[in-house]
């Protein structure tokens, strides 16, 4: 009979939330896994990057008279996380390359909800390739032979005769 030893596994590591509205922090902290601390305000989450390691930061990219970009970059001077997600609102190839350059992946505020619990469970990459500017192209109408196949989909199929 073998005997197996129970070896310790490590407590999860929080995710550090910063977002200013109420309303979006508690839709977000609602879809990711895990233990969740969120934060309001930069300077809340700037004291808590002091105390505190964290396996990924989501923040927004405007928190006030602050952007979001200096609390990634506070964390990976300290060594308090080791991912970082910054979101904004609206698309912007300036703003995606300052994101790229901090080590942080762009994303946009509205698919958050969707991709944050798939962001917790997989390995993020080094660093982020898509572009920012090109959005979900299955939300398009195909051209060519598989135009048909988009329209039977949106109408139905024929009725049989």
């Amino acid at each position: 009979m073998r005997r197996y030893r129970l070896m310790p596994c490590a407590p999860p590591t929080p995710i550090l939330l910063v977002e200013p509205d109420s309303i979006w922090r508690t839709l977000l902290a609602t879809t990711l896994p895990g233990q969740v601390e969120e934060h309001d305000h930069f300077e809340t989450a700037r004291r808590r990057l002091d105390v505190g390691r964290y396996d990924l930061i989501v923040t927004n990219l405007r928190l006030g008279a602050y952007n979001g970009l200096q609390l990634v970059y506070v964390a990976r001077m300290v060594g308090a996380a080791s991912r970082a997600i910054v979101y904004d609102e609206s698309p912007s190839l300036a703003r995606a390359r300052d994101v790229r350059w901090a080590g942080a992946l762009y994303e946009l505020k509205h698919r958050l909800p969707i991709t944050l619990p798939t962001y917790v469970g997989a390995a993020l990459p080094a660093g982020d390739r898509r572009n920012p500017m090109v959005s979900d192209r299955r939300v398009f109408a195909r051209g060519g032979r598989r135009r048909w196949d988009r329209h039977v989909l949106a109408l139905g199929a024929p009725a049989a005769e």
